[in-house]
């Protein structure tokens, strides 16, 4: 029988890539959270950084446990470092987050979603670090800090697109309702330990962009679910490590993992729907659009582009 997640070892695993700043602002929020009678471990891996952050990082939390990778293992390579840490040191669950966020000292109550041994994985409701929407000038001071960046997710199978519910909405309260989501964002997503030894860690083949949803997917395959936990608040200052969304480093890999994703989980009609867009980007695309593509059809995976 699975245990409550009271008394439980929970691994909170951080990416750092020169982001020494935002990385010492997310240490410093965990520092204060509510830890529910719960052993809070908390692990960076530095992917190689130049600009001092793990010195940085041991001077200023000396009780974080930060493994330096040597260079850039991308998303998926410098969280698995951590996901392995964790499983090596006996974590009953493991809880990647994004170095660029914020948490809200009662966080940790995505944990009674997990009174429910049918759970596999559960993620927070994110908003925008204030400052940092997609839309700045759409919003009103007041409303800062509470325009939402994640509230569950979608997946659209027939254009093979996911989507963040509630995306650029202002919260009224709409989206306080937990329950079950499609795919849950490696900006904060926290799994069972024994589920990860189930279906493995993430898939590296994917480097960058879309390894979550793959996550998401496996857990459901396994016969689990992944829950949207409103009370657990986070805030994402969005893209502090690879840039906006829209720069090539997102046009290259969004491109490629998605046909990889695609072919793997889409229906046969939306395969070959993704089939002829792929063919038009050949002829019509953009360089990194091209390399994208040929890359995904050729096997080229992993760390392809930077």
């Amino acid at each position: 029988m699975t245990k409550n997640a009271a008394g439980q070892h929970l691994f909170v695993v951080i990416l750092n890539w020169n982001g020494k700043k935002h990385t010492l602002s997310c240490l410093s929020s965990l520092a204060k959270i509510e830890r529910k009678n719960v052993d809070l471990q908390i692990v960076v891996v530095d992917n190689g950084s130049t600009d001092d952050s793990v010195e940085a990082i041991g001077k200023k939390h000396p009780q974080v446990t930060v493994i330096p990778a040597g260079k850039n293992l991308g998303f998926t390579g410098g969280n698995n470092i951590g996901i392995a840490y964790s499983l090596r040191h006996h974590a009953d669950f493991i809880w990647l987050l994004n170095n660029d966020t914020i948490v809200d000292r009662h966080a940790l109550s995505f944990l009674s979603a997990f009174d429910d041994p049918e759970v596999g994985a559960c993620g927070s409701k994110i908003y925008f670090a204030p400052g940092r929407e997609y839309h700045s000038d759409r919003y009103k001071e007041s409303e800062r800090g509470r325009v939402i960046w994640y509230a569950g997710g979608n997946i659209d199978w027939d254009n093979m697109l996911a989507s963040h519910r509630g995306v650029d909405e202002v919260d009224h309260g709409q989206y306080d309702q937990h329950g079950e989501t499609s795919f849950i964002t490696g900006c904060s997503f926290v799994i069972r330990a024994h589920v990860v030894n189930r279906i493995g860690m993430l898939d590296d083949r994917y480097y960058l962009y879309l390894e979550d949803l793959d996550w998401s997917l496996r857990i459901k395959q396994a016969g689990y679910t992944t829950m949207y936990w409103p009370s657990s608040i986070v805030w994402h200052a969005n893209a502090g490590s690879s840039g906006r969304p829209g720069n090539v480093l997102h046009e290259y890999y969004f491109t490629r993992n998605r046909l990889l994703f695609g072919f793997r989980y889409a229906p046969i009609r939306t395969r070959m729907a993704l089939i002829r867009e792929a063919i038009r980007f050949l002829f019509s695309g953009s360089p990194v659009r091209k390399k994208a593509v040929s890359d995904a059809f050729f096997g080229r995976l992993g760390k392809q582009y930077e």
